[in-house]
C-alpha cells in the first residue's frame, strides 16, 4: 500500500466553493483502479490550508493509471485551479518496525 500525501494550500475566500468541488471530485478518485481510500483535512490552524491523503494499492495505480488517466482531467478540471501554490505530491510507504 502506498500513501499519497498532499498539503493544498486554497486561495483565500474559495474554501467553501472548494469543498464542494472536491466532494464532487471524491466520486472521481474512488473509481479509479487500485484506489483504496482518501480523505481531505482542514487545517485549524492555517485557513485555506487543507491536507489531501489518499491510500493506493501502489504507486503506479496513482502515478500512471490515475494521472495518465481521462478521469485525471476532470479532476484537473474541477480542482487544481483553486491552489495557489501549486501542491507537491509526495508518496510514502509503511516502515516495517520489528
Amino acid at each position: 500500500m502506498i500513501l499519497e500525501a498532499v498539503m493544498l494550500q486554497v486561495k483565500e475566500g474559495m474554501e467553501e466553493e472548494y469543498e464542494e468541488a472536491f466532494s464532487k471530485a471524491s466520486s472521481i478518485i474512488s473509481s479509479m483502479k487500485g484506489y483504496l481510500h482518501h480523505e481531505l483535512q482542514r487545517c485549524m490552524d492555517v485557513k485555506g490550508k487543507y491536507l489531501l491523503l489518499v491510500k493506493w494499492e501502489t504507486l503506479e495505480d496513482h502515478t500512471v493509471g490515475f494521472r495518465q488517466s481521462k478521469q485525471y482531467l476532470e479532476w484537473k478540471a474541477l480542482l487544481h485551479h483553486f491552489y495557489d501554490p501549486f501542491p507537491t505530491v509526495e508518496h510514502f510507504e509503511k516502515v516495517a518496525l520489528s
